[in-house]
């Protein structure tokens, strides 16, 4: 063997028919991961692997295996790892190993999944694109001069070429949909509250989210179905019944009416992302789907309303890296100095900049002017959405307005690259589920088909995702960059 199969579900048919092992899909991932040309690893965790492996096989001898038990996945490195060295993608936490994993992991752990090792992010999770890693720029594997999309570049880009058959990311704005887009995989962003937090390295609190990134929707709603679920260690968890999350994989998508928002199909998206999109819905619509002409006015202030509550939380949260309890220490003559010199030489432009942002929004004299503010404007984006969920079961949306750009093309720009998530940030702010799908080629780069549904109604976006990649071969398509 020497590549992955095709998804979770035939790995997880062949383990049980025994025409693999644990073992033998985890030598291939880890070997495909340690020939990596496109900075998509942080770390391999080879001994940790091997040692689930072994277990898996165990488990899958006496025939008590859960799904995803033998299945190697790859972990975005700002989630917390016993054991495993986890450094958000930053300098400030080179070489910091936490004492406890995550809850996420700890869940993967017990349905028998094998950790391949640590992806790279752009640092702290804050960026679109992954050049804001501290060790490195991720690329694309459809062209390596192209960026992968961020903040979770590395998880898109391990599932996209192979290395691992599901990966985690995190969605603070778009982290998980808007690569999952860029690099022509599955990628998910569950209802806030869905999933746990707890040992994640914060970013912005009330908007980031754990997700996965998968080659098929089946695929994905086996991962969500062990991640999901309530987390005494994580108040914002909800206590809701599990359910099965495949159970309207196959009941298509006639007689449910999907929202297409005007305000979503602006100037400035690529024709060919545009083209793509009514494709889609086109699509959708021959299925039997009823498309629905809707309006969400205070989109255009998603974006202002995100970049001051997002750098906000993150100023409050990243306060902790001072050099005096873990990560980086650079001594200074007194204890303010060290401060200074262990932050300044810690964290990355981006980083300084979006903390800067978020101390002077959360200042005296500007917390109302700013802050409160923008948590009024969520409160209204929020209002639409649920206004617009009366009229559709769901809404279809590009998922970014262009595809892969170049590497270095955007970097000294902040303003254009904030505007790589301008369709995805509303769900975070609304604390909606979305996913993405791809939907096409350009140039021969990938286009995501953004799916967002109504809180807690992921199974119906798993429906019409469902629905849309059964019509179409996109995601059978496979990068031919090598690994």
């Amino acid at each position: 063997m020497n590549a992955l199969p095709a998804s979770i579900t035939e790995a997880a048919a062949s383990l049980r028919r025994r025409e693999t092992s644990a073992a033998e899909l985890t030598e291939v991932a880890l070997e495909r991961a340690h020939r990596d040309r496109l900075n998509a690893w942080l770390l391999v965790a080879d001994e940790r692997a091997r040692a689930q492996a072994k277990a898996a096989d165990e488990r899958l001898r006496r025939g008590d295996a859960p799904p995803l038990c033998g299945i190697p996945w790859a972990c975005k490195d700002i989630i917390g790892t016993k054991g495993v060295e986890t450094t958000a993608g930053s300098r400030i936490l080179d070489g910091y190993v936490p004492p406890y994993s995550a809850t996420v992991v700890e869940r993967l752990d017990a349905a028998g999944a094998v950790m391949v090792g640590k992806t790279n992010l752009d640092e702290f999770a804050m960026g679109s694109s992954n050049e804001n890693s501290a060790f490195g720029p991720v690329r694309n594997p459809w062209r390596a001069d192209r960026v992968p999309g961020g903040s979770s570049g590395g998880s898109a880009v391990a599932v996209a070429a192979g290395h691992a058959l599901f990966a985690l990311g995190t969605d603070t704005g778009g982290s998980i949909r808007q690569p999952g887009a860029l690099t022509g995989v599955v990628g998910m962003k569950p209802t806030y509250g869905r999933v746990s937090r707890y040992g994640v390295v914060a970013f912005a609190s009330s908007l980031d989210q754990v997700g996965p990134f998968t080659r098929t929707v089946e695929d994905c709603a086996i991962v969500c179905q062990a991640l999901f679920g309530k987390d005494p260690h994580d108040a914002t968890t909800m206590p809701l019944p599990a359910e099965d999350l495949r159970r309207d994989l196959d009941r298509g998508v006639e007689g449910l009416r999907i929202g297409v928002p005007k305000e979503f199909f602006i100037e400035g998206m690529e024709p060919d992302v545009e083209r793509a999109v009514r494709d889609a819905l086109a699509e959708l619509e021959r299925q039997g789907a009823a498309l629905v002409d809707i309006s969400l006015p205070s989109t255009d202030h998603g974006l202002a309303v995100y970049y001051i509550i997002q750098p906000a939380e993150a100023s409050s949260n990243l306060a902790r890296y001072d050099g005096v309890r873990y990560g980086l220490r650079v001594e200074g003559r007194d204890l303010l100095e060290t401060y200074r010199r262990t932050r300044g030489e810690g964290f990355g432009p981006e980083v300084k900049r979006r903390m800067i942002l978020g101390t002077y929004a959360l200042s005296a004299g500007y917390y109302d002017a700013y802050y409160v503010k923008a948590q009024k404007v969520r409160t209204l984006i929020k209002a639409e959405f649920d206004r617009a969920f009366e009229r559709c079961d769901a809404i279809v949306t590009p998922t970014s307005p262009t595809v892969a750009f170049r590497i270095g093309q955007k970097v000294d720009d902040p303003l254009a690259m904030y505007l790589n998530d301008v369709f995805t940030l509303p769900g975070n702010i609304a604390g909606l589920p979305g996913i993405s799908v791809p939907c096409g080629f350009s140039d021969g780069l990938p286009i995501g088909l953004q799916v967002m549904a109504s809180s807690f109604q992921e199974a119906t976006l798993f429906r019409v995702a469902a629905a849309y990649e059964r019509a179409t071969g996109f995601h059978e398509k496979r990068p031919e960059v090598a690994a």
